[in-house]
């Protein structure tokens, strides 16, 4: 902490010897995966699979994600936000992932978009800053 004209400002990068987060600040992926959902439907809604746009759509998806995240206050996490578009064909599509974490502090959630001609996936990490 230092204290620039009057005005206490902490070091938010500063070592705190924080092993765990504490209860309130736990990510909890229930609300994360309600906001990415969300973010979807208002993103997607309407649209038509067009791949030359996927790209951009994915780009603004995650970055909508992230600083949605960022609102919802989970302090020492790092975040790492993978979206994929892609089109409906009625064929199925499976996705996997492999971590290495601490169970105890870190998660993921994530959330499903489809219409009758794309799927979206939005798939978000959280991993405990030490």
């Amino acid at each position: 902490m230092s204290t620039e004209a009057g005005v206490v400002v902490k070091d938010v990068n500063s070592n705190t010897y924080e092993l765990r987060p504490n209860y309130n600040n736990k990510f909890r992926p229930a609300p994360v995966k309600e906001a990415i959902h969300n973010i979807l439907i208002d993103y997607l809604h309407g649209k038509e699979y067009r791949g030359e746009e996927c790209t951009e759509w994915c780009r603004n998806i995650t970055m909508l994600v992230k600083n949605r995240i960022k609102e919802m206050g989970y302090e020492r996490y790092k975040f790492s936000i993978q979206a994929v578009i892609g089109e409906q064909r009625g064929e199925g599509v499976k996705m996997g992932c492999k971590c290495f974490w601490d169970s105890d502090t870190d998660n993921y959630a994530q959330a499903l978009y489809m219409n009758d001609t794309l799927f979206c996936v939005v798939a978000c990490f959280a991993v405990f800053f030490y």
